[in-house]
């Protein structure tokens, strides 16, 4: 491959470039690969073997796509789209995805016609060796793109990459049904095509069904997530930090928000530092833009302290409630406030909200308690 990064002049530190080398080597392998399986496809009167180059073919053009995409999915943003066109590498995955689909129907009514009207096959163990010699071919090329896909975050990649190594368990079915008919004389190639289309439907499917979920709005990759709330909390000055939202906008392209608690003691110029310079860090480092809310909290008060205890009293008397956090007793204004955290499967919210401010008002009667009841956005 570095031979290739030279010859093309492409930087193999460089996500686009990663991406278009790896791409450009899965359109030249299976456009070998389809021209030589329809050939003999063709010559053996295999409708599996023919199924399979035009699959190949089908791959040339989705490692095409998944150029054409990255490439758009690069320009820098503009005033109509600010936050920059990553979600064109999204919809190359659909297209793909839908192409993939196309490719499996066509097969299923090929195969399926077949049934019924089977015709000769002319196979030999020449043609036995070619194809297990694609289907290692494909293995590897497969492997090796699913790989990249993950080191540079593109779906598109992962998406080819896995159709390619769908091809190889293609391949060995492929195999199955040359061995059958040269040994045993019996023809089983269009109910093995319709294997072979179900895979590919199945395939499609998979794709299609990560992307459209992606394009709705799915829970963020989590390690990116546990490695935000590590960062924002380990910073100095920051107590704690809840309710992260993370919104997508491509890959390595997120806008974020999050509350952190700092020391209602400090001022308003010391928080902004704290913050700006977490911002930056954030920004350069994981590439999220991030918008910072911020809860003054009071941890070093007894009175807050024994608080807290009853509070966490409360959360493990019940099931769906996971935590606290943004805890504030204004005494001399008689409020308190505080956020606390259910699961999706919590149903009654109000029942809690009551069942919280009880509790409250047998230490703090009169209190007016502005509670929020949540779920984690991550």
């Amino acid at each position: 491959m570095n031979i290739l990064y030279k010859l093309f002049r492409q930087d193999p530190d460089s996500r686009e470039d990663v991406i278009f080398m790896t791409s450009l080597l899965g359109i030249l392998i299976n456009i070998v690969l389809a021209a030589a399986k329809i050939i003999i496809g063709t010559l053996a009167a295999s409708i599996t073997i023919v199924s399979e180059g035009i699959n190949n073919a089908t791959d040339s053009l989705t490692a095409v796509l998944t150029i054409v995409g990255t490439k758009l999915a690069a320009k820098k943003p503009t005033k109509k789209y600010p936050f920059g066109y990553g979600h064109i590498e999204y919809l190359t995955s659909l297209v793909i995805a839908v192409l993939i689909l196309m490719t499996g129907f066509e097969f299923i009514k090929e195969s399926v016609a077949r049934i019924f009207s089977p015709s000769e096959m002319n196979l030999s163990l020449w043609v036995l060796l070619v194809i297990a010699a694609s289907a290692l071919i494909k293995v590897f090329l497969g492997t090796y793109t699913i790989k990249k896909g993950k080191e540079q975050q593109s779906d598109a990649l992962i998406a080819v990459g896995t159709e390619c190594r769908n091809d190889s368990f293609i391949s060995f079915i492929t195999i199955f049904t040359t061995l059958i008919y040269l040994f045993g004389h019996v023809s089983i190639d269009a109910y093995t095509g319709l294997v072979v289309s179900l895979i590919i439907l199945r395939a499609g499917y998979e794709v299609l069904k990560d992307t459209v979920s992606k394009m709705l709005g799915t829970l963020p990759d989590k390690a990116l997530a546990d490695n935000l709330y590590r960062q924002i909390r380990r910073t100095d000055g920051i107590i704690n930090a809840a309710d992260l939202m993370l919104h997508n906008y491509g890959p390595n392209a997120y806008s974020g928000s999050v509350n952190v608690e700092v020391d209602h003691k400090k001022t308003i110029g010391e928080i902004y530092e704290i913050l700006h310079d977490l911002q930056l860090r954030i920004m350069y480092e994981q590439h999220v833009t991030m918008v910072f809310g911020i809860y003054a909290v009071d941890n070093d008060h007894p009175e807050v302290q024994a608080l807290r205890k009853k509070i966490v009293s409360f959360i493990r008397e019940r099931e769906r409630v996971t935590s606290y956090h943004a805890l504030y007793l204004r005494n001399d204004k008689k409020q308190l406030y505080c956020d606390i955290i259910v699961d999706y499967d919590l149903e009654e919210w109000d029942k809690l909200e009551e069942e919280f401010k009880e509790m409250i008002w047998q230490t703090y009667p009169g209190y007016e308690v502005f509670l929020v009841v949540e779920t984690e956005y991550v």
